[in-house]
């Protein structure tokens, strides 16, 4: 149903996800209520389905953004460390922000530094960003993604949001225990991955369903 959920306001698309059953925890809905997409996306923000922000990159759909929090929802805890992997215009980051508590912290990291001044201005339009940022409860940072960012870590939850050709150790290893990833994985043919670590360090995989995303590429040469 994620096709029919565009609305013409914030609150007109998050209440189409949850009645499209694409939203069902009511702290995902308070969440993405509280962060307006128009802040963070230049073209169609009520519109679920990727858009432009510049450099080749997309802020993903918003039910795509739906599951990915969803997914990490049980590991955002009050106190929670998150990496959010490609993080772009900073919308999935700021939601997760709002999953976490107020002793919780939020890294956004993109490789491309425009976009991760971007992220910054697109926070900042909000109150709620503003102290966000001010607070330290929210980092962007440049960095390949693909090697974690272990000065924040061990993560409870990392999101990744373009497609990987791999799992990425160094992500899984930035993982507490316990933690879980959410990556998709995949060239032509992408899955969602949820990779779990248990309180014993052991791994557990579980490939989930078909997605579209774009790569995770390597920075800009300079």
């Amino acid at each position: 149903m994620a096709w029919l959920s565009s609305g013409p306001s914030n609150a007109a698309l998050v209440n189409n996800l949850k009645s499209h059953g694409l939203i069902t925890s009511e702290r995902v809905t308070q969440a993405m209520l509280g962060v307006d997409r128009a802040h963070y996306s230049p073209a169609s923000p009520y519109e679920d389905s990727p858009q432009p922000i510049g450099h080749s990159a997309t802020i993903s759909a918003p039910h795509m953004h739906a599951a990915a929090a969803e997914s990490l929802l049980p590991f955002l805890h009050p106190t929670a460390r998150v990496l959010d992997v490609g993080s772009g215009s900073g919308y999935l980051t700021h939601v997760l922000a709002n999953l976490v508590g107020p002793e919780g912290k939020v890294v956004g990291i993109d490789h491309i530094q425009p976009l991760v001044d971007l992220a910054s201005t697109n926070m900042a339009r909000s109150d709620s960003g503003k102290e966000l940022l001010g607070s330290g409860k929210v980092k962007f940072v440049c960095g390949d993604g693909r090697e974690g960012w272990k000065e924040g870590g061990p993560y409870d939850a990392i999101h990744v949001g373009a497609a990987a050709r791999e799992e990425h150790k160094g992500l899984v290893e930035q993982l507490r225990s316990p933690g879980r990833l959410f990556i998709p994985v995949g060239e032509w043919n992408q899955h969602i991955w949820v990779v779990d670590k248990g309180e014993d360090g052991k791994v557990k995989r579980e490939k989930q369903y078909g997605v579209r995303y774009v790569p995770l590429t390597d920075a800009p040469k300079r």
